[in-house]
C-alpha cells in the first residue's frame, strides 16, 4: 500500500504548523495522532516529534499504516527508541549489551539489533556515533546518513553528555572538576599516568553529588572529554568507586551490575541546528540502591 505524498514546503517552519495548513480540513487532533502514531514520514523517516523544523525541499508524506517495530529486534533486546527522525536516532540501551560488534561478540550488540529493526521497516540503516561501555546502560547515539555521521563526529564537543554513577562513599567536595591524564595498561584498565607520558590522554570530568543514602552517592557527572573508563577512573580516584566496578576498587555490587547510567544527551541537530535535549530515566535497580531500599527479588 503507498503512502500518501504530501507537497514539499516551501518555507522552514515547525512539523506540526506545516501539517495544519497542508492537510486542511483534517482536525488537529487527527494530524496529531498521525504523528503520534509515526505516520507522518519526513524523507522518508517516521517522525514523532511536533516540532521537528522542515526545510524548503524536504519530501513529505503520510503512511497509511502505522510503521511496525522489529520487537524481536529491539524490545526482546531490552532496547527503546528515545528519539528518531530522517537524521538521527537515540536508543535506550540496557546493560549488559555491547553498543557494537568485537572480536568476542559479533551478534548481540545495539547496532544489529537497530540495523535489522530498521531493515525491516525498510529505514536505511544507522552509522555508529559513539560508544558506551558494555556495562553502562542509557542513551547512545547513531547517525542516519554518513553525511550526518560526519556533521555529529566535527561537531561532538557541543554535544552534551551526562551520566548519572550509584558510588561507594561520599566525595570529600560535593561538586567539582576533576583533570588527569589517562593511558591505558596491558590489562586493558584505565590508569592515571603524567602528562608526558607517550599515549597520554588528557580527560576532564566536573561531577555533582545530588543524593545520599547510607554508604551510597548518587553522583552526576559531565563529561568534557570523553576517555575509555573516564567516569570510573575519576571517581574512583576521589575514593568513590562506581558500584559493580571491582575493576576500579568497588568492594560492593548492591544492583548486580555496573552503577553508570548515560542519563542526558543536549545538542544541536546535525541538519537543523535546533537543539534536542533527551534523557533516560535512572534504571530501577540502581534508584532502590540510592534510595536504600533492598533488590528485587526475580
Amino acid at each position: 500500500m503507498t503512502d500518501i505524498k504530501l507537497p514539499s514546503p516551501t518555507t522552514a517552519e515547525p512539523l506540526l504548523a506545516w501539517l495544519l495548513t497542508a492537510m486542511k480540513p483534517m482536525s488537529r487532533t487527527k494530524v496529531k495522532d498521525l504523528l503520534r502514531l509515526g505516520q507522518v514520514l519526513v524523507n522518508g523517516a517516521p517522525t514523532t516529534q511536533f516540532d521537528h523544523p522542515v526545510q524548503p525541499g524536504d519530501r513529505l508524506a503520510i503512511a497509511r499504516e502505522r510503521p511496525t517495530v522489529n520487537t524481536h529486534a529491539l524490545k526482546r533486546a531490552g532496547i527503546s527508541i528515545v528519539f528518531e527522525d530522517a537524521d538521527v536516532i537515540v536508543i535506550d540501551k540496557p546493560p549488559g549489551l555491547l553498543s557494537v560488534s568485537t572480536d568476542d561478540e559479533k551478534l548481540d550488540t545495539a547496532f544489529l539489533h537497530l540495523s535489522t529493526d530498521l531493515e525491516a521497516r525498510k529505514a536505511g540503516r544507522p552509522y555508529v556515533v559513539h560508544r558506551i561501555d558494555r556495562e553502562t546502560s542509557g542513551l547512545l547515539m547513531f547517525a542516519r546518513k554518513e553525511s550526518v555521521l560526519e556533521t555529529l563526529k566535527e561537531n561532538w564537543p557541543a554535544v552534551e553528555k551526562t551520566y548519572l554513577a550509584v558510588v561507594e562513599g561520599r566525595p570529600r567536595l560535593a561538586e567539582g572538576r576533576i583533570e588527569s591524564y589517562l593511558v591505558e595498561g596491558r590489562d586493558l584498565r584505565m590508569k592515571t599516568c603524567p602528562a608526558d607520558r607517550p599515549n597520554a590522554k588528557q580527560a576532564i570530568s566536573h561531577y555533582k553529588a545530588i543524593q545520599a543514602k547510607g554508604k551510597y552517592t548518587l553522583i552526576e557527572v559531565k563529561l568534557e572529554t570523553g576517555r575509555k573508563h573516564q567516569i570510573r577512573v575519576h571517581l574512583a580516584g576521589l575514593g568513590c568507586p562506581v558500584i559493580g566496578d571491582e575493576s576500579y576498587r568497588a568492594k560492593t555490587d548492591p544492583a548486580k551490575r555496573l552503577g553508570l547510567h548515560a542519563w542526558r544527551l543536549a545538542f544541536p541537530h546535525p541538519v537543523t541546528g535546533v537543539r534536542i535535549e533527551l534523557e533516560s530515566a535512572l534504571p530501577t535497580s540502581l534508584q532502590r540502591v540510592i534510595d536504600g531500599l533492598p533488590r528485587e527479588s526475580k
